[in-house]
């Protein structure tokens, strides 16, 4: 996925250099979904980086998922190799909040009353 260029800061520097090969090699180059997506895979999702992805036919590329979705933590049981599918299909709940909230702020009005105002 592309880091997004507000959250770029939030990466530390060796994030390309260090932390993706060390996924990458852990991973074997292959998604290391085991159900996080919500998909039974029957085990590990069959993926592999460059080749059609067994399910949609897409060509894999894998990406390196943050379980917790904070990319400040970069420990080995927060990060997952995961290809497009099951990244996405891990993420969609936070990419539809941030998509509400840049809306709500896109928006000149702002909200009267906030949930939980009485």
């Amino acid at each position: 996925m592309p880091i997004r260029p507000e959250n770029l800061a939030r990466y530390p520097r060796d994030w390309k250099t260090v932390i993706v090969p060390r996924v990458r090699e852990r991973s074997g180059n292959r998604c290391e979904c085991t159900g996080h997506c919500g998909l039974d895979h029957d085990g590990r999702c069959a993926a592999v980086n460059g080749e059609p992805h067994p399910t949609t036919g897409s060509k894999v590329v894998l990406t390196v998922m943050h379980l917790d979705h904070m990319p400040e933590n970069n420990g080995d049981d927060n990060l997952l190799h995961g290809c497009q599918q099951c990244h996405n299909r891990y993420d969609m709940p936070m990419r539809r909040a941030g998509m509400k909230a840049r809306a709500r702020e896109a928006c000149a009005c702002g909200d009267l009353f906030l949930p939980g105002d009485g």
